[in-house]
Order: C-alpha cells, then sequence, then structure tokens
C-alpha cells in the first residue's frame, strides 16, 4: 500500500510555525465556549483604539451574498445581511433556541394566552402599529399576509421555502402541491383552474384578522415557531406595495405562475431592500465586493448605535489579519486553524461559541458531462468520471474511507470540533450515538475501489475534479485530504482541488455540474426533521445538487419516512424514524459525515454587545454591538 497521503498534516504545521512562530493548541485543549484566549504584548503597528465609533467593518470570506430576496436566498452570506434590514414577527432570545421574543408581533403565541389553538393549527401574530418601511411606508398585516403567499408561490428550486409550504399545505415544494391539487404527475399538465386553486389555498393559508395575521396549518407543526423565529430570508417581512410596484407578484391567483421558480437576479428583491429593520441597504458593490449598511434613523426600536456598517468580502486570511491588527476591521472570519495566531494580536477578543450545524461531503450522483470540465472526459477511460460515477455505492463507500476525521478535528479544527455519526446533530434530539460510521481506512477504501463500477474503475483510473468555496481554508484542507489518499492508492486516479468564489459555488451546484462538494447545515429550526429533510429528502436543500439518481432513491427509501418523523408527536415513534434514516444514511453512503465544530469569532476588544444566536446566520448583530 502506498502512503497514506498524512504528507499535508506536517504542511500545515510547519506554516503555520514558520508564519506565527506560535504553538497551535494541543489536543484536548479547545477554547472553551465563549472564553476570551490569553493576549500577548502590543506590537508596534497594532492599533490601540477605533479610528471611528460610528462604524464598524466585518471582513469575511466568500464574495458577497447570493441573493437578497427572501423567496431565494438560502445560505449565510445572504441572510446575515437580510438579518440587518428585514425584521420578523418573533425571534429566538438571546442564544436560546427554545424561547422567543415578539418582534413585529407584539406577543409570542401560545395555547395559554389563545394565540395558537387547542389543536396545533392555527396562530395568530397581535401586529405592532406604527412600525415603518425604509421607503417610510407603514407596516399593515396585510404586507405580512402578501410576504409569505408571495414566497411560497414563487418556491424557487433549492430554495428556504419548502419551511412554510410544509406546515401550512402538507407538501414539500408548491410544484407538489399543484400537481396534487390537479392529480397528475406533472407540473407542465396542471390546468389553469387547478393553478387558480393553489393560489387560492395559499391565500387561505395566510389571512388577515383586523390587527392579526393569521397562519392556518394544514397539520399540527411542532417546530413552526421556531421557523418564524429564524431571522432569515424566509421571514423578511417585505412591503407589498412596493414589491408590486417594482414587478413582484401582483397577488392576481390567476398569474401568479409568471412568477414561480424564477432565476435570482429576476427577483425583485435581489440586489435591493426595503424592509422594516435596524439597517438600509446603501450600497452591494459587486465590483469591489462589500455591503455597505447605513442606520435606519426611524427604525420602531431606537436607532442602532452603529451608524455605517461596511462587510468586506476577502477570500485572503493575511489580508483579513492585518486589517484586524491595524483596526481597519473591527471583526473578522477566522477559520480554526488560525485562532491561536489571532488571538496573539493584542487588543483581539477571540472566542468560540457553539452552532446547531454540521460539515459535510456530498456526491453528485448523476452529473452532466456535456460541457462540464470538472468530469474531464465524461467517460470511464482514466481521463475522467462517467454521469454516474457516484451512483455506483462502492465508490461512495471508498471516498468515506479515505478522509481522515481525526486529523481534520486535530490539526484543521484544532480540536473546535467532533465526529457525528449521521446527518443529525448532537444538540438536536434523536440522535443514536451507536449508529456505525466510516473510519479512515485505506485498504477497505482500496477494496471498495476495486469493486466498483465491475472492477473497471481500478483497472482503468479516473480524473475529476472538486471544488470549494474559496477562502474556507478547511473545506480546502478536506479536500486536500481526500485527494492525497485517494491518489496514493492507485497512480491511475487523479484529482485536481479548485476554489470557485461563494455564488458562483452555489450557482454551480444549482446547475447540477459539481462532482463532489464540501458544505454545511446551520438549522433554521432546532428539530432533527431540519436536518434529514435538506439531506435526504427527494425534495431536499441538496437534492437537486446530488442528482437524479439520489432523488429517486430518496423516494424510494427515505421520503417516507422523513414525512412520518415530522407528522408524529409521539417522542418515541419519532426516535424510531430517525434512528432508522440514520441508520440507511450509513448504508447507502448520503454523505460522508465530518463534523460538528465551535465556531470561533475574533473581534477588537472595544467591540461590545456581541451575542451570537447558535442557529443564526448572522455572524454579527450589529444592531445589538456597538464601538467603545
Amino acid at each position: 500500500m502506498k502512503s497514506s497521503g498524512k504528507w499535508w498534516v506536517l504542511a500545515i504545521i510547519v506554516v503555520v510555525a514558520l508564519a506565527v512562530l506560535v504553538p497551535v493548541l494541543r489536543k484536548g485543549e479547545p477554547t472553551e465556549p465563549g472564553v476570551a484566549v490569553d493576549q500577548e504584548q502590543p506590537a508596534a503597528t497594532v492599533a490601540t483604539k477605533p479610528t471611528n465609533k460610528d462604524t464598524f467593518v466585518y471582513a469575511t470570506i466568500g464574495g458577497g451574498p447570493d441573493s437578497l430576496d427572501g423567496a431565494y436566498a438560502y445560505d449565510n452570506a445572504s441572510g446575515g445581511i437580510i438579518y440587518q434590514l428585514y425584521d420578523n414577527l418573533v425571534q429566538y432570545d438571546g442564544e436560546n433556541t427554545d424561547k422567543f421574543l415578539p418582534m413585529l408581533a407584539t406577543e409570542v403565541p401560545t395555547i395559554e394566552n389563545g394565540l395558537i389553538s387547542p389543536d396545533g393549527k392555527t396562530y395568530k401574530f397581535p401586529l405592532r402599529k406604527g412600525v415603518k418601511f425604509h421607503n417610510g411606508n407603514t407596516l399593515t398585516p396585510e404586507d405580512v399576509a402578501y410576504t409569505v403567499q408571495r414566497l411560497m408561490l414563487a418556491d424557487p428550486d433549492g430554495g428556504p421555502c419548502w419551511m412554510l409550504i410544509e406546515p401550512l399545505l402538507g407538501t414539500m415544494t408548491i410544484k407538489d402541491y399543484a400537481m396534487q391539487v390537479a392529480g397528475v404527475d406533472d407540473f407542465d399538465k396542471v390546468d389553469a383552474a387547478s393553478l387558480r386553486k393553489v393560489a387560492e389555498d395559499v391565500k387561505k393559508a395566510v389571512t388577515v384578522d383586523g390587527d392579526y395575521v393569521v397562519f392556518n396549518l394544514k397539520n399540527p407543526y411542532p417546530p413552526f415557531m421556531g421557523i418564524l423565529a429564524h431571522n432569515s430570508s424566509w421571514t423578511a417581512v417585505m412591503d407589498k406595495e412596493w414589491m408590486i410596484a417594482n414587478g413582484a407578484w401582483d397577488g392576481n391567483v390567476d398569474t401568479w405562475v409568471k412568477w414561480h421558480n424564477l432565476a435570482k437576479e429576476k427577483m425583485v428583491a435581489y440586489d435591493k431592500a426595503n424592509g422594516t429593520g435596524p439597517f438600509v441597504l446603501k450600497a452591494w458593490d459587486k465590483n469591489n465586493k462589500q455591503v455597505i449598511l447605513e442606520r435606519f434613523e426611524d427604525y420602531w426600536r431606537e436607532p442602532a448605535k452603529l451608524k455605517t456598517v461596511y462587510v468586506k468580502y476577502i477570500d485572503e486570511y493575511n489580508t483579513r489579519k492585518l486589517m484586524l491588527e491595524k483596526g481597519e476591521a473591527d471583526a473578522i472570519y477566522v477559520d480554526p486553524q488560525y485562532v491561536e495566531q489571532v488571538a496573539q494580536i493584542a487588543g483581539v477578543t477571540t472566542v468560540t461559541k457553539p452552532e446547531v450545524a454540521n460539515r459535510v461531503a456530498l456526491f453528485n450522483e448523476s452529473i452532466p458531462v456535456q460541457g462540464n470540465p470538472d468530469v474531464g472526459s465524461g467517460k470511464l477511460d482514466g481521463n475522467g468520471i462517467p454521469s454516474d460515477f457516484f451512483a455506483d455505492v462502492h465508490v461512495r463507500r471508498a471516498f468515506a474511507y479515505s478522509m481522515d476525521y481525526d486529523a481534520v478535528i486535530d490539526q484543521v479544527l484544532v480540536g473546535l470540533g467532533k465526529r457525528i455519526v449521521g446527518p443529525i446533530p448532537s444538540a438536536v434530539g434523536f440522535v443514536n450515538p451507536d449508529n456505525p460510521v466510516y473510519n479512515f481506512d485505506l485498504k477497505k477504501a482500496e477494496e471498495e475501489f476495486k469493486k466498483a463500477h465491475n472492477g473497471q474503475l481500478w483497472e482503468k483510473g479516473f480524473k475529476m475534479t472538486i471544488s470549494y468555496n474559496s477562502g474556507n481554508e478547511v473545506r480546502k484542507t478536506s479536500a486536500e485530504i481526500i485527494e492525497a489518499n485517494v491518489e496514493s492508492l492507485n497512480p491511475k486516479f487523479q484529482i485536481d482541488v479548485r476554489p470557485v468564489e461563494w455564488a458562483t459555488y452555489l450557482d454551480n451546484l444549482r446547475s447540477g455540474y459539481t462532482t463532489m462538494f464540501f458544505m454545511g447545515w446551520i438549522a433554521d429550526f432546532a428539530d432533527a426533521h431540519n436536518f434529514v429533510q435538506p439531506y435526504m429528502h427527494s425534495t431536499g436543500a441538496f437534492a437537486g445538487y446530488m442528482g437524479q439518481n439520489f432523488i429517486d432513491r430518496a423516494k424510494q427509501k427515505y421520503d417516507a419516512l422523513i414525512d412520518k418523523g415530522i407528522k408524529s408527536l409521539d417522542p418515541a415513534e419519532r426516535q424510531e424514524v430517525y434512528h432508522e434514516l440514520q441508520k440507511l444514511s450509513h448504508e447507502d453512503v448520503t454523505a460522508i459525515w465530518l463534523y460538528e465544530a465551535l465556531q470561533p469569532f475574533a473581534h477588537r476588544t472595544w467591540v461590545k454587545g456581541f451575542v451570537k444566536n447558535p442557529i443564526s446566520p448572522a455572524q454579527y448583530d450589529f444592531y445589538k454591538v456597538w464601538v467603545d
């Protein structure tokens, strides 16, 4: 057997040591959540005080948001900006994921206060009066109802709209609901009368009763309040008048299909915003890769302490670090392997916070080969890979055995993480701790490769590209581990690891052209359903990225179980369902389940008011922080 590819571990250690001359955190000594790392004496070039207390600069990675339209955006880069521009009806209380505070609603509905019906199917929200949108329009209950109705009907493929469609209509997509209404198996066959009924039913699902917005659920849905409390795209309340004036759905039940599943650039709020949130969008400067926010002076709470916020997208870590040192950035995104280095900067606080999240590698089991540079020849001939390369379970299993999980956690995450045993993270209920896992074993990887594609893969070899979003050093290194270990098994195995800017990365995923890809999932709501649905359901957020072969298997083996799990109110029954799904995920190798991690943050000590909810899309809540 050839070398295991361990060279990369030494390389990381050497590079870091030469660059900063400080030790990495030892195994077993991760930074404790919420605890600042000790600081050393200041260097001469390090800023000692902020230059402008009215301005906040956050330097992060990714190239910028994908979209600012709430019906489309389903990523943290987008959600983190939307969070600052819009309000929702209720929000999570601080760092809690099961306690809520009123926002645009004046009360949090409960059965006790009569705002949730005894059967759990009706939620009433009394709306706050006198709230202004950024353009000066006054918030009305009709704005809230329109926001949700428009979102459900828009329902772009792979977007977040399922979280409202499922509890309100009982299906995962509006297409599924339309086909159900029409009694057909193809959305293109749905007749005009059925399409009209779909829109009418959507309007019945969210109604206005005086000063109340009323949600009428199809069935009881325990995590529904958590869905509404997650202040991100799908909860961003929009101005009905402004949306229609700018070309969004006009409310007509006969024409809604014109606005269904639009490309992101054709959606009204793609690159502009008009919310009720604490900040106004001054600019989304795509050329200079920055978003500029300005304080909304008529905000219904008191105005933010910060006047201007700059979110700068800079993939180069050393540039972000230098900005932090000089005081040109008040906070930066930092990968775990650089936490200790950043902690040596005087006047910098480094903390870690828990996330309800996991990190994985996923396979595209039906890759388009025509015009796809990531698949080489598109054939199993040693110069490429065929469309069904990852449809063979032996290939998926071989890649799972080729990942050095412990090395990722100990050396790349410097201890700020732990293995996961399936799609459900430990912070969410119904995890089976005894679920089997794939451990790093190149002998077993070789055995699986020799079985793959009837033995032809080992004989002919392959050539492919694995991409990751640029600036994400953990994903880069994880991909390089796979590359090194797989290539060590057979000289005919060739893998190229390539960085791609975030928005392009997402576009490539949606097109289905990506071969194998690294992703993470931060909870939309703290329930096991929110992890099995995106990872394993045929209509899940990742299903389209994973290809038709995966979708077909999901329909056959996973969908019914997932639907049963969310509909059940019996904890014992739900546990049985989710344990079975975790078992099936292992057997079928639906993903390489990597780790869940503590999230590091690095900001100057003059940054005050930092609070991080474990499922919030925003790294920093600019309304709550200030510079002192």
